[in-house]
């Protein structure tokens, strides 16, 4: 998902995410960005459908797949889509979302094999009835404060020869040139630091945050896995950007003009102002130039025995 409340993790400040997992612990309103997580998701649809080709070389027929930290389900509904014969079960803190999630899958017809269940994780994933095939967990294990207890709770719930995939890592991605022809040029690697800065801001806030050294294959193997993979995923679209991406990039934008109000100096928030001023033929929802340019890494391991 993409939501507000922090940094260069996509989901998060307009960055790209595909989805959070995460329960009340936080100040983020779920259900009121559901509108742009799922736009967020479904843009970044042809990075998705790239890392689901590539697990499913090594993921053959799974019974039971877990998306953990679903948000409003549109990646789960890929993974329906993707892997038919799965049932494919739905976890996150916020009930608002699931509800959305479910609704995705009726329309979708992936309601006779399509679950949800809610609640904090990753305490919620003692509930699954049976052991998982897959479980991905999608730029949402920043979420939990203690990532490696919640790494080996993932695990424990891998059945035999079950596969754990955590999309955690990538790159900020881009959407305007570095001159924009106003303003100072380097815009976005500005907003980079602030949104890197907040991000580790809200991993510290997190109830029960450890610090830890971010090697998610050494963390995926402390956890008892094996067989560690790591592939990263591109999203290029070009410009001249789609409406539908222009439209993201200005909920983007927006987001970080918000949150970042204080932080940025009278030159960047006039220049950011020009870029949303939809009145403007230098804003994003007229320029020819703008373009969205983001890759996001999936890093895998197996249960063995």
């Amino acid at each position: 998902m993409a939501h507000p409340e922090h940094g260069h993790h996509a989901q998060d400040g307009g960055h790209d995410h595909g989805h959070p997992a995460h329960g009340h612990h936080t100040d983020i309103d779920w259900a009121e960005t559901a509108p742009f997580l799922e736009a967020q998701a479904e843009l970044f649809n042809p990075l998705y459908e790239q890392a689901l080709f590539w697990l499913g070389k090594e993921v053959t027929e799974p019974g039971l797949i877990v998306d953990v930290g679903s948000g409003p389900g549109v990646v789960s509904c890929l993974f329906a889509e993707t892997f038919t014969g799965a049932r494919v079960l739905a976890v996150d803190g916020s009930e608002p979302l699931l509800e959305r999630a479910r609704g995705r899958a009726a329309r979708l017809g992936y309601a006779d094999r399509f679950d949800t269940l809610a609640g904090e994780l990753p305490d919620v994933l003692d509930e699954l009835d049976y052991p998982a095939d897959l479980l991905w967990a999608g730029r949402s294990l920043h979420h939990l404060g203690d990532q490696r207890a919640a790494l080996a709770a993932f695990a424990r719930r891998l059945a035999p020869g079950g596969t754990l995939a955590i999309m955690e890592g990538g790159l900020p991605p881009r959407y305007l040139p570095r001159d924009l022809g106003f303003g100072r040029p380097d815009l976005q690697a500005r907003l980079d630091v602030l949104e890197a800065e907040r991000f580790t801001r809200m991993r510290a806030d997190l109830p029960g945050s450890v610090d830890e050294v971010e090697d998610w294959p050494a963390l995926l193997t402390g956890a008892g896995l094996t067989h560690a993979r790591t592939r990263s995923f591109l999203l290029d679209l070009p410009a001249p950007a789609p409406d539908r991406a222009r439209a993201y990039i200005a909920a983007s934008l927006t987001r970080l003009r918000e949150a970042f109000a204080d932080a940025l100096d009278a030159d960047d928030r006039a220049t950011l102002d020009r870029l949303l001023d939809p009145d403007d033929r230098g804003s994003v929802h007229h320029r020819p130039d703008v373009f969205v340019l983001a890759a996001h890494t999936v890093h895998t391991a197996v249960r063995t025995g």
